[in-house]
């Protein structure tokens, strides 16, 4: 029997499980910051659900099978299905906006490579239920919250982003025909992994002349001060240019200004995006896109028979946490064990006062180990220090004046007569095991 996990999937031993927890720990203090709720659904979905949205071709990705009530059925390989059938089962008791989010695990049948794996887990942000441009900066606002708190700076990660609208309305400008738009789309995507020549020749096939080609192929690096200044008379252009400067303007409101690139090749490859997209990159361009969401005002008429404006962005655990661990700021998994309590020999040699102390100091919120099983007392303080506890609590019943005895590293040793006044001394230290 192999020891591995399945090709695509991880197991978490405790130094990975911790790094998993940091990470969800931040997710959830920063997402509730900003009055999100938390929500899930089941892991298991009707297979409908997915082909509703994607088309059949995304069985392919999916782990699905019919089940033994003959219904076909798939592990989720995303959440917004799920939020879009929740949303409209309760569509009008609702309170508006409805601001939710959920860390589930996703699943997709897919070839592993970096940054990218069978499972994951992927923190989802949700706004449902309003319009207005300042739901898409606070929504922005907190992904780049979260890559703060993880120690990132505006150095570090750049936020892209577009407006779908926008492009749609410079595209009409151009006097291409929309049913060229789709292949417009998908160059602008690739414009920065494949040759200009390539990119050329592609949008030749759909039918843009030079002229058109060169003004399309410059979208790559075009500021947002030029675009508007050479489009700012343009009448499918103006309304999308006003809107997006008002974004903007938010943006630098809520403090996450220095972190936004305006770039018109974030078109996210889902269909389903309406309006504002955006993506989160690491500025050396080391690794896959960190987090990426937008608006998508017309899905949950699709999926959810509710029709309701919304907007939402996923930020996986797989390429963040390849992120900071590249940058050096993925926490030390090592041991969290506060005291270690052993007890000299006494008389019947009992470990009942090891035993009441340490229940004792966990009261108090402390992380505390002690030995298992009967031993000497330098295997029991041989034991702590493997296990890297950061005191050792020394209970010798036999010692009438002061039975309770500190020892950490750097400190004169701390005697208590009372195993109340050791516990009162050692209740402000317990904060540093959260």
């Amino acid at each position: 029997m192999s020891h591995k996990p399945l090709p695509g999937f991880r197991d978490f031993f405790p130094e990975q499980f911790a790094e998993r927890a940091h990470l969800f720990d931040t997710w959830r203090r920063i997402v509730r910051r900003y009055a999100f709720q938390e929500y899930d659904g089941p892991p298991l979905e009707p297979l409908e659900l997915y082909t509703q949205k994607s088309g059949d071709e995304i069985v392919t990705q999916l782990y699905n099978f019919v089940d033994k009530g003959d219904r076909p059925v798939a592990l989720r390989p995303e959440m917004t299905p799920t939020l879009a059938r929740m949303v409209g089962a309760r569509a009008q008791a609702l309170r508006k906006p409805v601001r939710w989010f959920s860390i589930p695990q996703l699943f997709r049948y897919e070839r592993t490579q970096k940054g990218r794996l069978r499972e994951h887990y992927q923190l989802n942000v949700d706004i449902v239920g309003e319009a207005d441009v300042l739901a898409d900066a606070e929504l922005l606002s907190v992904a780049i919250e979260i890559m703060s708190a993880l120690g990132l700076t505006d150095q570090d990660v750049r936020a892209r982003v577009s407006d779908r609208r926008l492009l749609n309305g410079l595209l009409e400008h151009l006097m291409i025909p929309e049913a060229s738009w789709p292949a417009v789309y998908g160059v602008l995507d690739k414009l920065e992994r494949q040759p200009r020549d390539v990119s050329a020749g592609k949008l030749a096939e759909a039918g843009l002349e030079a002229a058109t080609q060169d003004v399309v192929l410059g979208f790559g690096t075009v500021d947002f001060a030029t675009l508007r200044a050479r489009y700012a008379e343009a009448p499918a252009v103006k309304p999308h240019l006003d809107r997006f400067a008002e974004y903007l303007g938010h943006l630098d409101a809520l403090g996450v200004g220095s972190w936004i690139r305006f770039d018109l090749t974030i078109v996210r490859g889902l269909a389903y995006y309406t309006g504002i997209v955006f993506e989160l990159f690491d500025r050396i361009g080391e690794f896959r896109a960190i987090c990426g969401g937008g608006r998508y005002d017309t899905l949950l008429r699709s999926l959810g028979g509710t029709d309701q404006p919304a907007l939402g962005f996923g930020m996986g655990d797989v390429v963040l946490g390849e992120l900071l661990r590249a940058r050096g700021l993925m926490p030390s998994s090592g041991s969290v064990v506060q005291f270690w309590v052993a007890q000299a020999p006494g008389p019947a040699n009992a470990p009942a006062a090891a035993l009441q102390t340490a229940t004792a100091l966990r009261h108090t919120g402390a992380v505390v180990e002690h030995a298992l099983r009967p031993m000497k007392l330098d295997k029991q303080l041989e034991a702590g220090r493997k296990a890297g506890a950061a005191a050792f609590v020394i209970v010798d019943p036999s010692a009438t004046d002061a039975p309770w005895r500190v020892r950490r590293s750097g400190h004169d040793d701390q005697m208590f007569a009372t195993l109340d006044a050791l516990c009162a001394w050692a209740s402000p230290l317990t904060g540093s095991a959260s």
